[in-house]
């Protein structure tokens, strides 16, 4: 039995010995990732157990350089955040230059507030550059003010929305100390509205009646009657107004004026236009004619039956943006010829560059060596 002992105390030591290498090797040496878990278990004695391998430890904290930047200072629009939406707005500026008179006309305009308001300057330079008619207006939606910088005078516009059926207006020349207020009301009818206005501080009352077919005004004014050895003032009622009706394929209208009656009748159609004109009393009568060739040509044609003056324009365009016009008038006895680059009714927004030409020959009947070459030229840039 000693003996015994004795041959097993030696092969336990050696078994302590192996095991605690083992373990050293299971904690130094890098996992496999080729080694799975099932198999270092199945690969371990059951009686040879190891402790999972300890985190690795936390990197030294790095130290900042004291020659790195400041941070940099806090922006206008951290410190004022309402800053933000404040943007300048843009300029729009637009000049027109006519050979004729040799003059520009310039406007420089912007939009304030959120396009609550326009801002506009305007101004004329003249062949020696002076500065001439200079204006500046404010307009919004319910006030316009409009400053005439040589005239030191003020013109100021307003209109309110009461209700949804009522509008008031007023108008007022600083200057003159005259205006005109007035009062429009949509009737419970649709199309139908009633206006009643009267001058400041002084003058007769006007009432217009609006409905589908026209509008009629009536308004109360005085004439001066000269009779023997003395002046009256008679006062009487004055009716202007104007009616348009559907008559078969064209447009009926009677306007009514300063005691004198226009009868005018437009035909219109695809192809061809047709207007006769008479003015009562004095029956003078004129018409219009004109034919359409193709959506690109057009020739226009009237006639004044009382003068027997007439006049006649033939257009053809290229395109939307060029358009070319030539006519004669007999009442002054010229002959004229217009080519248009830009849409010559559109705005200049909508023109390539931004810009509007147009060069007009002029060749009088009786001189034509006096003939004239002008041309037009209008621009705008944003700015």
């Amino acid at each position: 039995k000693n003996i015994y002992k004795e041959k097993q105390e030696p092969s336990l030591s050696l078994s302590l010995v192996l095991e605690s290498r083992v373990s050293t090797l299971a904690i130094d040496s890098p996992p496999n990732p080729h080694f799975s878990m099932a198999d270092h278990q199945s690969s371990q004695s059951p009686s040879l157990s190891t402790s999972p391998p300890p985190p690795p430890p936390p990197p030294p904290p790095t130290l900042q350089s004291t020659t790195s930047e400041p941070p940099p200072p806090p922006t206008r629009s951290s410190l004022f955040p309402f800053l933000t939406s404040l943007n300048r707005p843009k300029l729009r500026v637009t000049s027109e230059f006519d050979s004729d008179s040799l003059l520009f006309l310039n406007k420089v305009s912007c939009k304030l507030f959120d396009n609550l308001a326009k801002l506009k300057l305007s101004f004329q330079n003249n062949s020696q550059r002076e500065v001439t008619q200079p204006q500046l207006s404010l307009t919004s939606k319910y006030l316009s003010v409009l400053y005439d910088v040589e005239e030191k005078n003020t013109f100021i516009k307003s209109t309110v929305d009461v209700s949804p059926r009522l509008q008031l207006r007023a108008l007022h020349n600083v200057n003159a100390q005259q205006g005109e207020v007035a009062m429009e009301a949509n009737l419970a009818e649709p199309g139908y509205s009633l206006e009643l206005s009267s001058p400041v501080p002084i003058g007769y009352p006007r009432a217009t009646l609006k409905f589908p077919l026209g509008e009629v005004s009536i308004q109360e004014r005085e004439e001066e009657e000269e009779e023997e050895e003395e002046r009256k003032n008679k006062r009487m009622l004055s009716v202007n107004g104007i009616l348009k009706r559907q008559v078969m394929d064209g447009v009926c209208s009677a306007l009514y004026t300063d005691e004198e009656l226009r009868l005018r009748y437009a035909y219109k159609d695809d192809a061809l236009s047709f207007i006769p004109t008479i003015s009562l009393p004095s029956n003078a009568a004129s018409f219009a004619f004109k034919r359409r060739f193709s959506p690109s040509d057009k020739l226009s044609y009237w006639y004044k039956f009382d003068s027997n003056m007439w006049s006649a324009v033939y257009k053809r365009t290229y395109g939307k943006d060029y358009k070319f016009k030539a006519g004669y008038d007999s009442e002054v006895r010229l002959g004229w010829a217009s080519l248009w680059v830009g849409d010559e009714a559109g705005k200049v927004k909508t023109t390539p560059m931004k810009m509007k030409v147009q060069f007009m020959l002029q060749v009088p009947q009786d001189d034509i060596k006096t003939s004239v070459l002008m041309f037009r030229v209008k621009k705008r840039w944003d700015i």
